[in-house]
């Protein structure tokens, strides 16, 4: 977790060049009277609670010295100073996603998302009660973060918790593609587990729909898509083209980028056309 600090003429050459040969410092040049400075502003009040960084604030109408050395010429402005350097930041409202991977590209990983992969290897390992635990916690931390929210929900669909889940999902500000996107696929999620739970199985291809639910439930994808595509190259039709959603579904847990999605999303269009 970082700090936040209102910094002026005075404590700038300690809070920020003196501050950043020891850590990441990032310097939000803005005005009260300015629209998207004050969108801006939760995002990075947001962020410097996940990641270890300093966000300096330096309003312009009382500081015109310091926007003029800096060459601020439209708010906000967001500068990074490490190692004493100033570096290229960024003009305007960036997205969530962009000053994330901003950070990233500076060096530095959310503690957040740290968090998050050592309880996906406590569920991994079985530690259920520990991955429990270790999301309260979390929650008591950040309890207006809807990343850990939607993880979280994620976690109590995997163990069944759905009603839990759906509380969590609820709770999440619509408005954000990503995180909008995200909401659906759990609950397209939700529907199928309900669907497989009444599902009285009488056939191959029941057993095989099945076996893919709890393997998706214990989060092991490969294997899920690796059941659901011989399904769709066995029989399309299937409980309504069920196959076929189950592994968009799993695509969209994944996300574009990861291995599995690329990979089995082009399996999938070789086994449909």
């Amino acid at each position: 977790m970082g700090r936040s600090i209102e910094v002026n003429q005075n404590n700038f050459a300690t809070e920020v060049i003196e501050r950043s040969q020891q850590q990441l410092v990032l310097v939000d040049f803005f005005a009260q009277w300015c629209g998207p400075c004050q969108v801006l502003k939760p995002i990075l009040e947001k962020l410097v609670e996940e990641y270890n960084f300093t966000l300096a604030k330096v309003d312009i109408d009382k500081n015109p010295e310091l926007a003029q050395a800096y060459r601020v010429e439209g708010v906000p402005d967001v500068k990074i100073f490490s190692q004493g350097q100033m570096q290229p930041g960024f003009v305007g409202v960036l997205p969530e996603a962009q000053i994330r991977e901003l950070l990233t590209q500076s060096g530095l990983k959310s503690t957040l998302d740290t968090e998050i992969e050592a309880i996906h290897l406590d569920r991994t390992a079985g530690n259920i009660e520990a991955a429990k635990r270790r999301f309260r916690e979390l929650i008591e931390l950040y309890p207006q973060n809807p990343k850990l929210a939607i993880a979280a929900a994620e976690f109590l669909i995997g163990i069944g918790s759905l009603e839990s889940a759906e509380k969590l999902l609820a709770a999440v500000p619509s408005g954000s593609r990503d995180y909008d996107a995200k909401v659906r696929t759990l609950r397209e999620l939700m529907q199928w587990q309900h669907q497989a739970a009444q599902l009285v199985p009488e056939t191959d291809l029941d057993r095989q729909y099945l076996q893919a639910a709890q393997l998706t439930l214990k989060g092991d994808y490969e294997s899920a898509l690796s059941v659901l595509l011989a399904m769709v190259e066995r029989d399309r039709k299937y409980q309504n083209d069920a196959a076929r959603k189950a592994m968009i579904t799993i695509f969209g847990l994944l996300e574009d980028d990861h291995p599995l999605t690329k990979s089995y999303r082009k399996q999938l269009t070789f086994a449909l056309y």
